[in-house]
């Protein structure tokens, strides 16, 4: 039905996560239908992506050195780091505007049934031992395994002399109790100011 490349194109697009087949002849289209200086760029930024791009020595969140802008930016709290299991909870930690430390990216969550080895639990503790951070964050998501990872974690730093906090939760701004699940409510309960 659809030309060889066309398939290959929608095939490679339908294997991102959520992006169906669907969506994905959709960006083909689209992509068919840009003049050939667009697909070009487009192709070559695709093509540098594994040479430009690595994860920072330091934090492992995305950068195009060795150190990541955040990691190398002398003016953040040098003594906190935020925890967080990718590096696209940066961005939008980074987005509020509302910490100026340092981060960790674990590299994904304690997993049951797999082997936890590919965590940068280690590398963690090695920079609270010898970088003299005084407070870890701990920002997994409210999930069973972010829960799991994030009591790991406090666990694996108990030697050390940092405060381990974890992010609040609760009830979302705008909210109305009565439509709050029981968890929500339960953690803004004991959460509370």
């Amino acid at each position: 039905m659809y030309p060889k490349t066309f398939k290959k194109l929608i095939d490679h697009f339908a294997s991102l996560p959520s992006v169906g087949p669907k969506m994905a002849e959709r960006l083909v289209i689209y992509l068919f239908k840009q003049n050939s200086e667009k697909i070009q760029d487009f192709a070559q930024t695709l093509g540098e992506l594994k040479t430009n791009l690595k994860y920072c020595k330091k934090c492992f969140n995305i950068s195009e050195g060795e150190i990541c802008s955040i990691c190398s930016d002398p003016s953040r709290d040098q003594k906190t780091v935020c925890v967080v299991e990718e590096p696209l909870d940066i961005f939008a930690i980074e987005k509020t505007r509302k910490f100026n430390g340092l981060y960790h990216v674990l590299g994904g969550v304690i997993e049951p049934v797999s082997s936890n080895d590919k965590l940068k639990i280690s590398e963690l503790e090695t920079r609270v031992k010898n970088d003299g951070i005084s407070e870890v964050i701990l920002a997994t998501n409210p999930t069973t395994e972010g829960d799991a990872t994030a009591l790991y974690v406090a666990r694996a730093l108990k030697p050390y002399q940092a405060n381990v906090t974890r992010l609040a939760r609760g009830l979302s701004t705008g909210g109305d109790i009565e439509y709050a699940d029981e968890l929500t409510l339960g953690s803004a309960i004991l959460n509370r100011k």
